[in-house]
C-alpha cells in the first residue's frame, strides 16, 4: 500500500511539474530577424495551438503569424503569435496583430536586442511553437531578467499544498484515525477472543486425552 501512495504521488507530481513548466510565462532574449504568416491546417481541439484572432471566424486552417529570432548563441527560435482571448490559459492575449507590427519594427533593426515573453515547448518534430505573449527591448543579449511572477505563483503554489495537506492531515486524525484505532481495537478483541477459545478448546481436548489414558492402564494396563 505504501509503494502504491509513494506512485500516485509521484505520477502527480510529474503531472504538476510538466504542466507548470507548459504554461506559466518564459523569457528568451533574443534577436528578432523576420516574421511571417502561415497558412496552417490545426486540428480542433489541438493542445499546443490557441485560438485565431478574437472576433474572426472559428477555423481548423487558418493565417498564423510567426517570429523568426535569433539567440545570443546563434542558434534560433521561432515563436508563434496567436491570441488566448478569455479562455485558458488565461494571459488575456488580444493583441497578437499588434505584437506582430512591434516585432516587424524590431525586425528592421539588427542591432536590437529583446525579451520574448512567452509559454510552450519548441517540439520539431511535431510542429509544435511556443506562443508569444509580449515582446519588450532590453539593454543586451547579456540581459539578466529575474522571473517575479513565477516566484509568487509558485510560492503560492507551495502554500496552497501545504495548507491542504495541513488540512486534510488534521481532518484524518480527527475523523479517520478515532474510526481506524476502534476497528483495530474490535478486531485485536475478536482475535483475542477467538484465541482464548481455541486455548479453551485445547485444554479441553487434553484433559479428556489424558481422562481416557487413564482409564485405559486401568482397565487393560499400561503398554
Amino acid at each position: 500500500m505504501t509503494w502504491i501512495k509513494r506512485i500516485l504521488l509521484f505520477v502527480f507530481l510529474v503531472c504538476t511539474a510538466t504542466l507548470l513548466h507548459y504554461y506559466l510565462p518564459q523569457r528568451d532574449i533574443v534577436k528578432i530577424v523576420d516574421t511571417d504568416v502561415k497558412r496552417m491546417d490545426i486540428s480542433k481541439g489541438s493542445p499546443f495551438w490557441d485560438r485565431q484572432d478574437v472576433g474572426t471566424d472559428k477555423n481548423t486552417t487558418r493565417d498564423v503569424r510567426f517570429i523568426s529570432t535569433v539567440r545570443p548563441n546563434g542558434k534560433t527560435s521561432v515563436y508563434r503569435n496567436e491570441d488566448t482571448g478569455w479562455s485558458f490559459p488565461f494571459y488575456l492575449k488580444f493583441d497578437s496583430s499588434d505584437l506582430s507590427a512591434k516585432a516587424q519594427d524590431m525586425a528592421s533593426d539588427k542591432d536590437v536586442w529583446v525579451a520574448v515573453t512567452h509559454y510552450g515547448w519548441r517540439i520539431r518534430l511535431f510542429s509544435i511553437f511556443p506562443n508569444a505573449t509580449k515582446i519588450k527591448q532590453v539593454a543586451g543579449p547579456n540581459t539578466f531578467l529575474i522571473p517575479w511572477f513565477n516566484i509568487a505563483f509558485l510560492s503560492l503554489l507551495a502554500l496552497l499544498y501545504f495548507f491542504i495537506w495541513r488540512t486534510l492531515r488534521r481532518w484524518k486524525a480527527k475523523r479517520i484515525d478515532p474510526i481506524s484505532d476502534k476497528v483495530e481495537g474490535e478486531f485485536k478483541d475478536a482475535s483475542d477472543a477467538v484465541k482464548d477459545r481455541f486455548d479453551d478448546a485445547e485444554k479441553n481436548i487434553t484433559a479428556k486425552r489424558g481422562r481416557l489414558k487413564s482409564f485405559m492402564r486401568r482397565w487393560f494396563g499400561s503398554p
